[in-house]
């Protein structure tokens, strides 16, 4: 099967990456928590995104716990040379599927080797430092401490590059004065836009931006307008939703993630749906809509 056609590609630490990739978070189970319902359809999705080009791939360790990971080895070890593999530390699960901070050195040089261990590689290409100040969204606090103890893992050798996650534009320029940060992942969509000034300061620094819950997370995106444009396009609102972040910015990266190879292909498609300037006219103002 031929690769589909992307639209552009950005980089990534020292790799060029197309701007679609996957995020493999929904290969667990519910609540992202437990193994998944159906394993042999997890790998049958890992395994047909790798098929239609897909180099950018996004996890956790903290997702199952181990779960996710340990999916991927199964399905595509030994890894192809030029795929990237993103991977996040700074939380923890508990035994009730909570998500909990893991901020500690100890925490965090284990996460790094539970994450080689599960993905069965000798360095991780790019580890994201989650912030956990605010569980379910950026929240200010230092996060230098436990940055140090990512970059002493990157010194070591176990960590090529590292990004930022949940974090805010405070913490972004803390963390750039300690590394150098190559990618943040927040949460951002066509109705969730909050980062908007800083996705475009990052773009002029060339670091990428890789917005988490792109296709609205565990409450899909509900917009009349999305539907409409959608409708006169022929392409399903997801498609659409994705295509208007690749138009957003040059430096988005695309990690949507679906447990269904059908949902795969869709999403993928989206790199072909091409919005014209009334429709994005359109998109541009379902944020103040959708507020109002």
């Amino acid at each position: 099967m031929s690769n589909i056609q992307q639209p552009g590609t950005f980089t990534l630490g020292d790799r060029s990456v197309k701007r679609l990739g996957y995020g493999a978070m929904q290969l667990a189970g519910p609540g992202v928590f437990g193994p998944p319902k159906d394993r042999a359809a997890a790998l049958a999705v890992l395994r047909e995104a790798i098929e239609r080009g897909v180099d950018h791939i996004d996890t956790s360790d903290f997702y199952g716990p181990h779960i996710t990971n340990q999916l991927i080895r199964e399905a595509l070890h030994p890894y192809q040379d030029d795929l990237v593999i993103v991977t996040k530390i700074g939380a923890r699960r508990g035994e009730d599927g909570s998500w909990i901070p893991a901020f500690s050195r100890e925490e965090l040089t284990q996460a790094v080797h539970d994450n080689l261990r599960n993905l069965g590689v000798d360095v991780l290409d790019v580890v994201n430092l989650r912030s956990m100040f605010g569980i379910h969204g950026p929240a200010e606090g230092s996060i230098e401490e436990p940055l140090a103890v990512v970059a002493e893992l990157q010194r070591q050798g176990l960590v090529r590059h590292i990004g930022l996650s949940n974090v805010t534009a405070a913490q972004i320029a803390e963390g750039r004065r300690l590394c150098k940060i190559v990618c943040v992942q927040n949460q951002y969509n066509l109705a969730h836009r909050d980062d908007d000034a800083l996705i475009d300061d990052l773009a002029r620094d060339g670091v990428a931006y890789v917005p988490f819950f792109p296709l609205g997370g565990f409450s899909p995106l509900q917009s009349s307008t999305l539907s409409s444009v959608a409708a006169r396009l022929e392409a399903t609102p997801m498609q659409v939703a994705l295509a208007w972040l690749l138009r957003r910015a040059p430096d988005i990266l695309l990690i949507p993630g679906t447990s269904s190879v059908q949902h795969l292909q869709e999403n993928l498609a989206a790199a072909e749906c091409m919005l014209p300037d009334d429709a994005i006219k359109e998109l541009d103002l379902v944020v103040s809509a959708e507020a109002a």
